[in-house]
């Protein structure tokens, strides 16, 4: 019967489309010949094939001319395909799912470089009563069909006639296709023709960053419902002329986008001032709490302003302005010259004479001076491990450790000179269930650089396959010494692990499920526990299933919390969205929630953290139960903490539990790789 209701309700959508059956057939053939557009993380992927040839899901935009009449006319030429090219109704009739287009239409003028839109909107604030012309977009023109998907658009507003018809002109264009009736979702997309209206060839654009770059963190970028994906769309609208009335702040991008990610350490916000910015339908949006993931308190430009991806103006990082420049250094009152050594500076015509891009000297006010990591100063000497053998391996035995410290030269450092130096033992590395750490600063050597440790604690009596050892440490260097920019910093090695066997056999490292360059994809180059921890393998030793914050939590605020490392990385990243607060107490005593992370991308794709699908299931037998005395569950099994760290309700662990024996977890069965409920397919978009 269920069959029977699904065939008969197909069948009814079907029907609404009868007089484009011979085309469906036309497309249903030629995607059937050819490899589907779709991948594993797209819900068309998994949809029927017969609805996937009738719906042809998915939405491309693409303008393809464009003028300016001369009574100010605005036309736009465009097509509304699916990804294999083939044409879209507009209206939904012909093929399914109606598809909404706005647009854009904007100017370069001459000696500028940001646009000035000629589609632009009044808007007036209910709080304080004033009223602002923004940049904005229509749909209320004149659309005519000119062929299969594709459309002419007559803008409802002319441009003035004293445009400048040698300047820089775009269109832009923002869409989506709503195919929720076919469990299909809602697809967007977005594009930006550029042409100069006497007919001469574009020599002017707005492209700072590219939208990859954004995509890095953000996967997708998808803004106001998520039509708007591109950086060349939103630089049309977020432009100086826009103001938020409600505020008072602009939403000019440049300024916009680094008071966001600067967020809870813009000076004003610290000084107590929120940085809200008031959208569509009075929503709110505080930004104040927002942290920078690459290098919270310190500006990382080149995170954003990548270099060698292709922007025509990546550079623009270095020519400093005003209103760049003071987004993120908000504290400065250009026109009084408060926090600006005391001068004014009522123009960017001077910016550049002191702001440079490179100086002599790191942390001076050149731009990247200003902006230098310290943990990346070239007056850094560097601390480079090497981990060369354990020996002396066996149940119950201390084993022996041989290793180097050098400097980045290959020069040797004095073990006694470092600040924080220590050895790691952990296992087994099937899963570790412990650890022990020893300092390390007394080890001896014959002064090449070269040293031996002999572990005070001894392998478990009972230890079987294999161990590791893990290093880390950092020394404490005077940069620029007697200079009033004299700063002490931590020169931290890069950890290394190495793996041993307890019985002599092959040393079999622990499984990899994430990598570092992927957590570096947001974080730059993660660095915790003060710069000291800077390589996953090197956390997950401490972070085991059976470790807890029971060490550093006052008994005041017990149970202890989970810091197993699959536990505590989901649900950090899941953050505000947890459903309850995640505080871990770490050195010092100190608490550290995580009930305002905010996770910039879709978590549904795993795969951005993991590697070679090390999120499928059935994940290895030889995992450990995960103590979680917060849990909903605890201890829980490794799929079951893994899983409800980001399905964090009680229904979800409830099902954890109820799909758990005293024999294993029986998740794979229906959310192994080829099951109905797959991850891929659960996570779908």
């Amino acid at each position: 019967m269920r069959n029977q209701a699904r065939c008969s309700i197909f069948g009814g959508v079907i029907a609404r489309f009868a007089g484009a059956l011979v085309l469906t057939f036309l497309a249903a053939t030629l995607i059937s010949a050819t490899k589907s557009p779709f991948n594993e993380h797209q819900k068309a992927y998994y949809a029927d094939a017969n609805t996937v040839n009738f719906v042809r899901p998915g939405l491309v935009i693409k303008i393809t001319a464009a003028e300016i009449a001369q009574d100010g006319t605005i036309t736009a030429r465009f097509k509304l395909t699916d990804p294999r090219g083939l044409g879209l109704d507009r209206l939904g009739v012909t093929t399914p799912g109606t598809v909404g287009v706005s647009f854009i239409a904007a100017t370069i003028p001459a000696g500028q470089t940001q646009y000035t839109a000629y589609t632009t909107r009044v808007q007036a604030s209910p709080i304080t009563g004033t009223s602002a012309v923004q940049a904005s977009a229509q749909n209320n023109g004149v659309f005519q069909q000119v062929g299969d998907g594709e459309y002419i658009y007559t803008f409802s507003i002319k441009a003035p006639a004293t445009i400048d018809r040698s300047a820089t002109h775009s269109i832009g264009a923002y869409g989506s296709r709503n195919l929720s009736e076919f469990d299909l979702g809602t697809s967007y997309d977005d594009d930006v023709f550029n042409f100069v209206p006497d007919g001469s060839a574009v020599k002017v654009t707005r492209d700072v960053i590219k939208t990859a770059t954004c995509n890095k963190c953000h996967d997708q970028l998808g803004l106001h419902g998520g039509s708007r994906r591109s950086v060349e769309l939103c630089v049309m609208c977020h432009t100086p002329q826009t103001t938020d009335p409600d505020t008072g702040n602009t939403v000019d991008l440049k300024v916009m986008v680094h008071k966001i990610h600067t967020g809870s350490s813009l000076p004003s916000v610290q000084a107590g001032k929120p940085y809200v910015i008031i959208g569509n339908a009075q929503n709110a949006h505080d930004y104040s709490k927002f942290g920078f993931p690459a290098a919270p308190g310190t500006s990382n430009c080149l995170a954003c302003h990548e270099q060698g991806k292709g922007a025509a103006q990546q550079d623009a990082y270095l020519k400093p302005s005003r209103a760049a420049c003071g987004s993120c250094h908000d504290n400065v009152n250009f026109a009084t010259g408060e926090n600006h050594a005391d001068l004014p500076q009522v123009t960017d015509n001077q910016c550049g004479t002191c702001h440079i891009p490179q100086g002599e000297l790191e942390f001076d006010v050149s731009i990247h001076g200003a902006h230098q990591d310290p943990r990346f100063s070239r007056d850094l000497p560097g601390t480079v491990f090497e981990l060369l053998r354990v020996e002396d391996v066996g149940p119950g035995k201390k084993p022996t450790v041989t290793f180097t410290l050098k400097d980045k030269k290959g020069n040797p450092i004095k073990a006694s000179e470092m600040a924080s130096f220590s050895l790691v033992l952990a296992g087994p590395s099937s899963d570790y269930a412990g650890f022990v750490s020893e300092d390390v600063r007394t080890a001896l050597g014959p002064g090449d650089g070269t040293y031996f440790w002999t572990f005070n604690a001894a392998l478990p009596a009972t230890a079987t396959g294999s161990y590791t050892v893990g290093i880390q440490g950092y020394r404490n260097i005077t940069l620029l010494p007697g200079t009033k920019q004299e700063r002490v910093q931590r020169d931290a090695g890069g950890n290394k692990v190495i793996h041993f066997a307890i019985d002599g056999s092959k040393a079999e490292p622990r499984r990899q499920v994430v990598s570092i360059d992927k957590c570096n994809a947001c974080h730059s180059s993660l660095s915790l526990h003060g710069n000291n921890r800077n390589a996953i393998e090197m956390c997950v030793l401490c972070h085991n299933p059976n470790q807890t914050d029971i060490a550093r939590r006052p008994a005041t605020a017990l149970p202890a919390e989970s810091v197993n490392f699959r536990t505590m990385i989901h649900r950090i990243h899941t953050g505000k969205d947890l459903g309850y607060d995640y505080t871990i107490y770490g050195f010092g005593n100190t608490a550290i929630s995580f009930k305002e992370v905010g996770f910039p991308g879709d978590r549904r794709n795993c795969g951005a953290c993991h590697v070679n699908g090390s999120e499928q299931l059935p994940l290895k037998t030889n995992l450990l139960p995960v103590i979680d005395p917060r849990g909903h569950v605890n201890p829980a099994g490794p799929t079951a903490t893994s899983c409800t760290s980001c399905h964090s309700s009680i229904q979800a662990a409830s099902h954890a539990l109820a799909n758990t024996t005293p024999l294993a977890e029986s998740c794979s069965v229906c959310h192994g790789p080829n099951a109905d409920f797959s991850i891929n397919r659960v996570h779908a978009r």
